[in-house]
């Protein structure tokens, strides 16, 4: 959740390269999940300290599993982040690099009109090799424009949006973020799916579950390997969470949004263990890049 180290991506890749290309003994090809929050900060979570210990399925996964204190993303920007964890490639190589505020191709608003470029290999783009399905859920960022969207890149299924939930917009110069389903537009943010600034109320988040639990389910009935790339975006200012998290947090609203990604993550997992799979998955969680300052004292915290 700072600046990543090349050695760190190369380890995080070498998981899942050996994943792809070694074969278990009675087991066909593996799962494989990545949750990617949006600018949650690394003191968010109770198994790192934070005192009101709020994430309790987290916290868990971390006690079960395998903790990265010293994970690195590539870049303190969302764009060059996630070029980075999908291509495996630095962003000074990707083409996402930054200059001050504003990084190079894909940074909201959205008269940028560049995206990730034709020439790099993504993720879903090997795994489709090896016969997997892939969709991600939530938010994109690596390019508005058609050419640029997450089902040219390799993705079998999306539902988010491209860019961040900034807004509300009210022109034909910066309309609202569009959201789709697929390549069917649904509608934007702030209309048809509805943020409410003042209170901070939305149900992206218990959407993008569904959606996630939904994929899951689908792909396990059908007996193929998945890769499910969950990136949703309530910790990124504006902040958001449903109506049955709002002010249930010691920590503000900000604190509401993590909370209900704690138990949006919670459900996956149990629904991996309903399922059977979850000795057959492998379950990554990160953050994007660190809670952002901008963010403010109600929005997020620890941030680099």
């Amino acid at each position: 959740m700072r600046v990543m180290s090349s050695l760190t991506l190369s380890l995080f890749f070498s998981i899942i390269c050996c994943s792809l290309t070694e074969k278990l003994s009675n087991t066909s090809s593996p799962n494989i999940i990545i949750m990617l929050m949006d600018d949650m900060g690394w003191g968010d979570l109770g198994v790192l300290g934070q005192p009101s210990k709020e994430t309790p399925n987290l916290d868990a996964m971390a006690a079960q599993g395998m903790l990265f204190p010293n994970f690195y993303t590539a870049n303190p920007l969302c764009s060059p982040s996630r070029a980075a964890l999908l291509t495996g490639r630095l962003p000074v190589r990707n083409g996402f690099y930054t200059t001050n505020g504003h990084a190079r191709n894909a940074y909201t608003p959205q008269e940028i009109v560049g995206g990730i470029s034709k020439d790099e290999m993504l993720l879903p783009q090997i795994m489709k090799k090896k016969g997997y399905v892939s969709k991600i859920v939530g938010k994109w960022h690596l390019g508005h424009r058609p050419q640029y969207l997450p089902l040219k890149n390799g993705f079998d299924e999306w539902f988010g949006a491209p860019d961040c939930h900034f807004g509300p917009y009210n022109s034909s110069i910066r309309p609202n973020i569009p959201v789709y389903n697929n390549s069917e537009m649904l509608g934007r943010y702030y209309e048809e799916f509805k943020i409410d600034r003042k209170t901070g109320e939305s149900n992206l988040t218990r959407m993008y579950l569904l959606e996630g639990v939904d994929f899951i389910r689908r792909q396990t009935e059908a007996q193929r390997p998945f890769f499910l790339y969950w990136a949703p975006d309530a910790t990124h200012a504006p902040v958001y969470a449903s109506k049955p998290f709002l002010g249930k947090s010691q920590r503000g609203r900000y604190g509401d949004a993590v909370m209900e990604l704690d138990y949006s993550v919670g459900h996956i997992l149990l629904w991996l263990k309903r399922l059977g799979i979850e000795n057959d998955t492998f379950v990554f969680f990160t953050s994007d890049n660190g809670a952002a300052l901008m963010s403010g004292p109600n929005e997020g915290k620890h941030y680099k």
